[in-house]
């Protein structure tokens, strides 16, 4: 048994507190006087539940589109390093055998137990069910009509694991795919899309529950159109990702969502890719060439290619940009997408019974140590 002795801590529904924690590969006690084998922290350090980062390309020269083991466990070791716990792999709009074998890649993985670094919870399957007309940064050639049998296919070659699609729901085929997804259980999410307010509103009663990085690729706020970020803002109920780099995203309208939504209902991601971690220059997302620059990433057209951002930054982003406070921020990065996912009985937050998945900053907001499931990562 590890212990955390006179540590502050972001304990579940207290906030951060001064105390003992117990942990093994799962929190066993909180509270004054416990004994075990005792990790000292420096004084500036608080303990948080770790990061969940449920839209994640690549880092540290790796994509999870390459398709290998190698590449998926040069993420998972370098997502820790973030204080981020666990990521599902996110693939692209593609060619079926391309995302086929990234898909395939990700089953061996969690087939074989592998754990490097950060958890591999599943997939997220960005595309290739978009709108051709917010393809973004994906290439328009592959984009592909949603239906549940092409959805089959994929879902079938990662083994079962997809956990969240992304899809544009005014496109045909939407309407069959959604419910079909919510009766398996696997997220809907909203995103590279040219719907219109009313057609989110329809993609909700069908079944969708979530906005893939809001305000990017979607039909903005207009005064007389409230547009996919006019749903996002006003629906309760609807789970908003937020890519907090102040780049994707500027501090007025992450202030605006932020004061717009229930406060478990904000998702930070990086929505990072493989130049994460490495010096600017020239990388490459979906075989087009991106250009890095001052923390940038672009195409040579000039449209943003997804991030560089670090899970930590994002936080700190949130707390000192757009002044959301300490406890809800970290929320935002680690319960809030464990809710999201189906898992927050399990992980998400500290609390006694759940999984030792937890992150150790300093008063800078960097991270000192992560944890995963109980064994120090990082």
């Amino acid at each position: 048994m590890k212990v955390f002795k006179n540590a502050r801590i972001y304990v579940e529904g207290h906030g951060v507190v001064k105390t003992d924690m117990a942990f093994d590969e799962k929190i066993t006690a909180l509270g004054g006087g416990l004994c075990g084998e005792e990790i000292s922290l420096p004084e500036n350090a608080v303990v948080v539940p770790g990061f969940i980062d449920e839209h994640i390309h690549g880092a540290m020269g790796s994509d999870g589109m390459d398709g290998t083991i190698k590449d998926i466990s040069t993420i998972s070791e370098t997502l820790v390093k973030e204080g981020t716990v666990a990521f599902l792999v996110t693939t692209m709009t593609q060619s079926v055998d391309n995302i086929s074998k990234a898909l395939n890649a990700v089953n061996e993985y969690i087939g074989g137990r592998l754990s490097g670094g950060a958890e591999v919870l599943g997939v997220h399957l960005e595309g290739p069910f978009i709108s051709v007309k917010h393809v973004g940064a994906q290439p328009i050639e592959y984009v592909q009509s949603p239906s549940k049998k092409a959805f089959d296919v994929y879902n079938e070659a990662s083994g079962g694991n997809v956990k969240i699609v992304t899809l544009a729901p005014e496109v045909e085929g939407a309407d069959e795919l959604i419910p079909y997804l919510k009766k398996k259980g696997i997220v809907a999410s909203i995103g590279h899309t040219d719907a219109t307010f009313e057609q989110v509103e329809k993609a909700k009663e069908l079944g969708a529950t979530n906005i893939t990085h809001t305000f990017n690729a979607q039909t903005p706020l207009h005064h007389r159109k409230a547009g996919v970020v006019g749903a996002a803002m006003l629906d309760d109920d609807l789970v908003c990702e937020v890519i907090c780099d102040t780049i994707h995203v500027s501090v007025p309208a992450m202030k605006l969502l932020v004061k717009s939504k229930p406060s478990d209902k904000v998702v930070l991601i990086t929505d990072s890719m493989r130049a994460k971690r490495l010096p600017d220059g020239i990388s490459e997302l979906g075989g087009q060439t991106v250009i890095v620059k001052n923390g940038e990433a672009r195409l040579e057209n000039g449209a943003l290619a997804g991030s560089v951002l670090k899970m930590n930054d994002a936080v700190k982003n949130m707390v000192e940009k757009v002044g959301v406070d300490f406890c809800t921020a970290v929320d935002f990065a680690s319960a809030n997408p464990a809710k999201s996912l189906g898992l927050y009985a399990e992980r998400g937050s500290i609390a006694i019974g759940k999984r030792a998945d937890f992150t150790v900053l300093d008063d800078k907001f960097n991270v000192i140590a992560t944890y995963v499931g109980g064994v120090k990562k990082y």
